[in-house]
């Protein structure tokens, strides 16, 4: 089983759920997740966990992302993108410089209400499935934070922006929400995502070279064997493509157990100190990398005070 995290470079006409199927099929295994929904119609990057890296799908949901967008103004849809049927259309009167000083107001924390047509859930019921049956129902206003959002195009009715926000950010609302504050209506009418934490449009991978490369290293290794059987493959068939673990944790201290001590923390147990090949006063605060005498990384552990000694936060144990 591969373990580790792949970028991949999401085309349009794919749901998350294509991406994660179509990778089950290619690379063999089951232990797939995807870390955040992206729109059919929208591109870029969509990290998917690998095996025992689908432990931090739900961490990495929850960091910030980058965008890219057209905002198309003068139209309003059921939507809230160009997708959907036209609600409303109207003239386009106001200057560059109204609209720019209005898209500056949204930057900082604000409520943001959800679109009908998202995969939300109300009561175990998907808000798209609802609205599909032409059924609306009141939706709660979520605090969102939209840290910076920079201009780099306007040709009006169209404003190409790069939008940095929080999670449970929906740019489609923000369209809608700008166009409404112009009050001549605006919808979404593109969108790439370039970021991910630290996952990069530049490094994501499309599907098309992701099976490619599979495709050889299977090949190559059913040579070798003189098999006819499917081969499986490893981290380092896809090498290069693969991220290991650790990367989303890059941001807190690594510690190394000392040889002797590997065995128990193998098994999962809580670690003392003097355990550690070097030990910090500082490392009594925040979270931890902890890696085995191989520089395997092992898990994330937090210093427990009351009990002295290191514990578990999430258990990974890489594999060589």
């Amino acid at each position: 089983m591969i373990n580790g995290i792949l970028n991949v470079y999401k085309e349009k006409g794919y749901t998350s759920h294509d991406v994660v199927a179509k990778l089950r099929g290619i690379l063999g295994q089951r232990k797939i997740g995807h870390t955040g929904t992206l729109d059919p119609d929208a591109e870029g990057v969509l990290p998917v966990c690998l095996g025992k890296a689908t432990k931090v799908c739900d961490l990495l949901a929850e960091k910030d992302k980058v965008y890219e967008t057209v905002l198309l103004l003068g139209k309003v849809t059921d939507t809230q993108d160009v997708t959907g049927t036209v609600l409303e259309e109207g003239e386009v009167s106001c200057s560059k410089e109204q609209v720019w000083e209005t898209i500056q107001q949204f930057v900082g924390s604000c409520q943001q209400i959800p679109p009908m047509y998202s995969a939300l859930k109300v009561n175990g019921k998907k808000l798209c499935d609802l609205a599909r049956a032409g059924i609306e129902v009141e939706r709660k206003p979520r605090e969102i934070q939209i840290f910076s959002i920079q201009i780099q195009e306007t040709a009006l009715p169209r404003v190409k922006m790069q939008v940095h926000c929080s999670k449970g950010t929906y740019i489609r609302t923000l369209c809608h929400d700008i166009g409404k504050e112009l009050k001549c209506g605006g919808c979404m009418e593109s969108l790439l995502r370039t970021r991910v934490a630290g996952f990069e449009l530049k490094d994501a991978r499309k599907l098309e070279e992701i099976e490619k490369l599979a495709l050889e290293a299977r090949e190559r290794k059913q040579r070798e064997i003189e098999s006819l059987a499917r081969a499986e493959l490893s981290k380092e068939d896809l090498q290069g493509f693969i991220q290991n673990t650790d990367c989303v944790f890059q941001q807190y201290p690594a510690l190394l157990v000392k040889p002797k001590y590997f065995k128990l923390l193998s098994n999962g147990n809580p670690l003392k100190r003097e355990w550690m090949q070097e030990w910090k006063q500082e490392y009594e605060e925040g979270w931890l990398r902890i890696y085995d005498e191989n520089q395997l990384f092992a898990g994330i552990y937090q210093w427990e005070k009351e009990r002295k000694d290191l514990r578990p936060i999430k258990i990974f144990m890489d594999d060589p």
